[in-house]
């Protein structure tokens, strides 16, 4: 099996983790959270962070030689569930316009922090190629 370690520069330096991992067809995503090209966590609430953290995360799968068609699994990880359902309409739009229409496997977990302190979603992946 071949792994390739993949981290665009676009991203951001990472340290102590890969952006996205290539092991033969599949892609194994690290959470993204919506930390913008400067590094930090973007304002706007719930849905703005959601835009940056799936762009980050599409960022990612392209550079790993995949797209939005090859997600097969994605956990959304979020500190107030209740905040992300009420924007559910704009997010799915959001997703829609970045992913398209075809839905991978997904969940919604809540948790109680994530690695930045003002971050309010992460989001990690699955894709096959």
């Amino acid at each position: 099996m071949t792994i390739e370690r993949i981290n665009p520069s676009t991203l951001g330096k990472q340290s102590g983790f890969s952006h996205a991992v290539r092991a033969d067809n599949a892609i194994y995503l690290a959470g993204q959270t919506a930390l913008d090209v400067s590094g930090s966590i973007v304002d706007g609430g719930i849905v703005a962070q959601f835009r940056q953290s799936m762009t980050n995360l599409l960022t990612a799968l392209e550079a790993a030689g995949g797209g939005p068609e090859n997600l097969v699994d994605v956990t959304i990880y979020l500190l107030d569930i209740p905040e992300y359902q009420a924007n559910g309409r704009e997010i799915g739009q959001i997703w829609r316009e970045l992913a398209g229409t075809e839905y991978p496997a997904m969940a919604g977990i809540g948790v109680t922090s994530l690695w930045q302190p003002e971050a309010l979603i992460e989001i990690q992946a699955v894709a096959h190629i």
